[in-house]
């Protein structure tokens, strides 16, 4: 596991704006982090599952010095203009949009955007987490991360259900390797942080309602709000579960019987 941490932090602070860069998707890691969450790249028409750039936003955030060791996803806007192909050149940028304090550590929102090679805009995200001290034992009764968002699937068990995952701790590691957060690798970084064993990172919880999405009619453009509600230990057991009509979906969700610990809510889709 290679620690992708930048050597000099860089303290968040809204305004602060990532440098713009081209860059290429490794078809390669594409297509290991896609076989562990059960699709492929025909699945997506050989463009880029729009998951995938959940990570890589967190990724820029750490190439620009703001490191990922220690963050916890709360919400995700995933926007998709226009597909970009797994063999494009991108132009990627950002910005931190805000920065707050809560009980628990610091909450960022950083917005990033991605271009294909002819300019267009392909994809724009939004990320608010929740960033813990990784060097300090979080307390676990501070439980406070400010003002949370009303439920998207309220009875997860009157949904249709699209799947079952058992996941298995070498299911994440090897989704998560090379990653910077050790909270999804390393036991001993997931208890400092409040937490009973490492957890799954929020791409690999999305990947498996983009798969589902995906399976019911390729889109040509989607825009999704992403809610991250309970944390999924690297051994646990979950449902993939949709709102509406098949192709009409509204929502999908991963939930535990009646407990939903990641929701995505389709605001618009065509």
């Amino acid at each position: 596991m290679i620690d992708m941490s930048p050597a000099n932090p860089v303290t968040p602070v809204k305004g602060l704006k990532l440098a713009a860069r081209r860059f290429r998707f490794d078809r390669a890691e594409e297509d290991r982090m896609m076989r562990v969450c059960g699709s492929d790249a025909a699945l997506f028409r050989d463009c880029v599952d729009p998951a995938a750039f959940i990570p890589h936003a967190i990724r820029e955030s750490a190439i620009n010095g703001i490191t990922e060791n220690g963050g916890v996803n709360m919400l995700q806007s995933v926007r998709m203009d226009s597909p970009l192909r797994l063999d494009e050149e991108i132009t990627v940028s950002g910005e931190i949009a805000d920065v707050f304090d809560a009980p628990r550590g610091t909450i960022t929102t950083t917005d990033t955007w991605y271009r294909g090679a002819d300019g267009r805009l392909g994809m724009v995200l939004r990320r608010v987490a929740l960033k813990t001290d990784p060097n300090r034992t979080a307390d676990p009764s501070l439980r406070g991360t400010g003002d949370k968002p009303a439920p998207v699937v309220p009875d997860p068990e009157a949904l249709d259900a699209l799947g079952h995952i058992d996941l298995t701790p070498d299911d994440v590691k090897t989704y998560s390797l090379g990653t910077g957060n050790l909270l999804h690798v390393d036991p001993e970084a997931a208890r400092r942080a409040g937490y009973r064993a490492p957890i799954v990172g929020g791409s690999q919880g999305v990947r498996y309602m983009t798969a589902a999405l995906w399976r019911e009619g390729v889109p040509a453009t989607v825009d999704l709000d992403i809610y991250f509600r309970r944390p999924i230990f690297w051994e646990e057991s979950f449902d993939v579960r949709a709102a509406g009509e098949p192709g009409r979906r509204s929502a999908y969700c991963l939930s535990r019987g009646p407990k939903v610990l990641m929701e995505m809510k389709v605001n618009a889709i065509s």
